[in-house]
C-alpha cells in the first residue's frame, strides 16, 4: 500500500485539495452513518422500559431523515471528488505516456512491442486509475472507517463484546497479505500476455493481405487461439486468487457474527448489556462487514495498481537515446542551413555487431543535390538517418553550417527537413489532410497545395480517386497504390518547402516516365535548396551535383555522373544495365 502511495505521491501532492475534501467528507459521512444504529438502539430500550410516546417518535424520525438527507449530499460530493481524481490521474499519465512515446527514438520501438505499449496505455492505466479512486476508498474504509466503528462499539456498546468479535481479524490480515503477493505476481504475467495478444492482433490486421496471399488464414487462427488461450490461462490464474478473497471474508465475518450474537446474548442475560445495545452492536457488526471486505479489495486493487505502475514507470524511466542539447550548449546557427558536412563518420546501430557506416566524408553545399546509390544494404538509408538524429551520435562529425548537429536545437533542426522514407505511412484521413500534415501548422493556401500536387506528379490521379482530394485513403493508405502513396508522401514533404529535402528510395514504385517528371519538377521548384536522393534507379540522380556510391557502409565511388561513367566501376555497369532494361521495357510496351 505504502509503495503505491509513494509512487503516486506526485499526483496526490498536485491534487491535494481534491483528496483533502474527499477524505474529510468521507469522515463526516462515516460519523453520520454511525448515529442511526445508536438512535435505533436507544429507541428499543425506550420501548422496553415503556417510555416511548409520540413526541419521541417524531423526534427520532426527524433526526433519521435529516441524517439521511445530509449523508446523501455528502456521499455525492466525496464520490465526485474521489472518482473524479481517478479519471484525472488516468488522463495525466496517458498524456505523459504519449509525450514519452513521441520523444522516443527508433531503438525504443525496436526493443518494445507495439502490443505491450498499447496495453500500457489502456489496461495498465485503468488499473492505476482504480488505485487512485476505488483504492483510496477501500483504504479509508478498511482503516479509518473500521477504526471509527470499533471505537464506537467499544465506547458506546461493550468493550468486552467488541474484543471478542474482532478475534478473527488477525487471521484475515495474514491471509490477505499472502493473497496480495500472489495477485501481484500473476497480474504482471497476465498483463504481459495481454500485450503479446495486442501485438499479434496488430500484426495480423496489418499483414492481412500477405496472410491471404499465402493462404495462411488457418495458421493465423491457430496462432491467435494459442495466444488467447495463454491470456485466458493467466487471467484465470488471477481470478483464482481473486476468488479466494470473498469466501475468506465471509467465513471470518460469519465467525465475528457468531461470536457477537452468542457472547452478546450472554451479556444481556447477565444484565451487562441492554437489548437495544445488542441490536445496535449487531447493526454495527453488519456495517463492519464492508470494511473487512475492503481489506481484501484494498490489497487486490493496490497489488494490481502496483504491478501496472511498475510497468508504466519502467517505460517512462526509459531515457531517449538522443537528448536535446542543453540551452547553454546549443550552437548559434543561422535560421537557414548552410553546408552539410560528414567528417570521418563511422556508425553502428545499437543492435548491430558491425559498423553500418565506415569513414564517410563528404561536403554538400547549400542548394546542391546529392545522389546516393549502392546495393541493397549498402548504407544509403543509414547515411540519411545521421541527419535525422534518430540514433546516438556516430564517431566523427556530422555538421550543418559548421555546427555539429548534436549541438543544434532539435526543433530548429527538424524544421529544416522534409523527409520521405522508404516505407511511406499515410494516416486514415483524406488525401488533402495527409498532404497538409507536412505543413508546420496543418494549414496551407490552395495554391501551395496544388503546386505540391503538381510537383509530385499526383495531379493526374485526382480524376481516378472517388472524391479527389477528399478521398479517405484508409488505414496506412490501403486504398491507394504504391506509387500513389509515394507521391502523396512526396507532396507532403514538398508543401512545407523545406530547406533540406531527403528522398529515401521514394520513387521505387513509380514508372520511369513519372520518376523523370518528379525529378525535373523537384529540380525546378527547389532551385537553390538542398536535396538528398537515395535510390536504386540511377536515372533519378544522374543530374545531381554530386553522387556517392556506397558499398558495405563505405564510399566506394564518388563524383558527378560523367566522372563516374568515365571511371568504369559499379555505377557505370549498373547505369548501363538499367538503360538496357528501360529500352527493352519500352520496346515491349510498343
Amino acid at each position: 500500500m505504502l509503495s503505491v502511495i509513494r509512487k503516486l505521491s506526485w499526483f496526490f501532492r498536485q491534487e491535494w485539495r481534491r483528496y483533502t475534501v474527499a477524505v474529510v467528507l468521507l469522515v463526516i459521512s462515516g460519523v453520520l452513518e454511525i448515529i442511526p444504529p445508536m438512535l435505533v438502539g436507544r429507541s428499543i430500550d425506550t420501548i422496553h422500559i415503556g417510555g416511548m410516546d409520540w413526541n419521541v417518535i417524531v423526534l427520532t424520525l426527524t433526526q433519521l431523515l435529516t441524517i439521511t438527507a445530509a449523508a446523501y449530499i455528502i456521499n455525492f460530493a466525496w464520490h465526485y471528488k474521489l472518482f473524479g481524481g481517478a479519471f484525472v490521474v488516468e488522463r495525466l499519465m496517458r498524456s505523459r505516456l504519449m509525450r514519452h512515446f513521441l520523444r522516443m527514438r527508433p531503438s525504443f520501438y525496436e526493443r518494445n512491442r507495439t502490443g505491450d505499449l498499447m496495453a500500457l496505455a489502456t489496461n495498465d492505466l485503468q488499473a492505476v486509475s482504480q488505485t487512485a479512486g476505488f483504492g483510496i476508498l477501500t483504504f479509508m474504509d478498511s482503516t479509518l472507517w473500521m477504526m471509527t466503528l470499533l471505537v464506537t462499539m467499544t465506547v458506546f456498546v461493550s468493550w468486552k463484546l467488541t474484543l471478542a468479535a474482532i478475534l478473527p481479524l488477525p487471521a484475515m490480515a495474514i491471509l490477505v497479505s499472502v493473497y496480495g503477493k500472489w495477485i501481484h505476481k500473476r497480474f504482471m504475467a497476465a498483463q504481459d500476455a495481454f500485450g503479446s495478444m495486442n501485438d499479434g492482433v496488430l500484426e495480423t490486421i496489418s499483414g492481412i493481405r500477405v496472410i491471404r496471399a499465402y493462404v495462411q488464414e488457418r495458421a493465423a487462427e491457430s496462432r491467435f487461439a494459442a495466444v488467447t488461450k495463454d491470456v485466458l490461462d493467466k487471467n484465470i490464474a488471477v481470478v483464482k486468487i481473486d476468488a479466494l478473497f470473498e469466501p475468506t471474508m465471509k467465513i471470518l465475518t460469519g465467525a465475528s457474527y457468531l461470536i457477537g450474537l452468542g457472547y452478546g446474548a450472554y451479556l444481556v442475560y447477565h444484565n451487562e448489556l441492554t437489548i437495544g445495545g445488542l441490536v445496535a452492536f449487531n447493526v454495527y457488526l453488519g456495517m463492519l462487514i464492508w470494511p473487512m471486505f475492503a481489506i481484501g479489495e484494498l490489497i487486490n486493487i493496490m497489488q494490481r495498481g502496483n504491478a501496472s505502475l511498475d510497468r508504466v514507470s519502467g517505460t517512462l524511466d526509459w531515457k531517449p537515446d538522443v537528448e536535446e542539447p542543453e540551452e547553454e550548449k546549443q550552437a548559434r546557427v543561422p535560421d537557414r542551413p548552410g553546408a552539410i558536412e560528414f567528417r570521418d563518420v563511422t556508425f553502428r546501430y545499437p543492435s548491430s555487431s558491425v559498423d553500418n557506416l565506415r569513414d564517410v566524408s563528404l561536403v554538400l553545399q547549400p542548394g546542391q543535390t546529392l545522389g546516393i546509390a549502392g546495393r541493397t544494404g549498402s548504407g544509403k538509408t543509414t547515411l540519411m538517418k545521421q541527419l535525422l538524429r534518430e540514433y546516438p551520435p556516430a564517431q566523427g562529425t556530422v555538421a550543418i553550417s559548421g555546427a555539429p548537429i548534436e549541438t543544434i536545437d532539435m526543433d530548429l533542426l527538424k524544421s529544416w527537413y522534409g523527409y520521405v522514407p522508404q516505407e511511406q505511412f499515410l494516416f486514415s484521413r483524406t488525401v488533402r489532410a495527409n498532404i497538409l500534415f507536412g505543413t508546420r501548422r496543418g494549414e496551407s493556401t490552395e495554391e501551395e497545395l496544388q503546386n505540391a500536387i503538381a510537383a509530385s506528379a499526383l495531379a493526374g490521379d485526382m480524376a481516378f480517386l472517388p472524391k479527389g482530394l477528399e478521398t479517405t485513403v484508409g488505414e496506412r493508405g490501403v486504398s491507394l497504390s504504391g506509387g500513389q502513396k509515394q507521391r502523396v508522401s512526396i507532396a507532403r514533404a514538398l508543401i512545407a518547402d523545406p530547406d533540406i529535402l531527403m528522398l529515401d528510395d521514394a520513387l521505387s514504385a513509380v514508372d520511369a516516365r513519372t520518376e523523370a517528371e518528379i525529378v525535373n519538377n523537384i529540380r525546378t521548384t527547389r532551385a537553390g535548396k538542398t536535396t538528398l536522393i537515395a535510390t536504386h534507379r540511377l536515372s533519378a540522380i544522374q543530374e545531381a551535383d554530386w553522387i556517392v556510391v556506397l558499398d558495405d557502409g563505405a564510399i566506394a565511388e564518388q563524383g558527378t555522373h560523367e566522372q563516374l561513367m568515365e571511371r568504369g566501376g559499379w555505377y557505370k555497369e549498373q547505369y548501363e544495365r538499367q538503360q538496357v532494361d528501360a529500352k527493352r521495357s519500352e520496346g515491349g510496351d510498343a
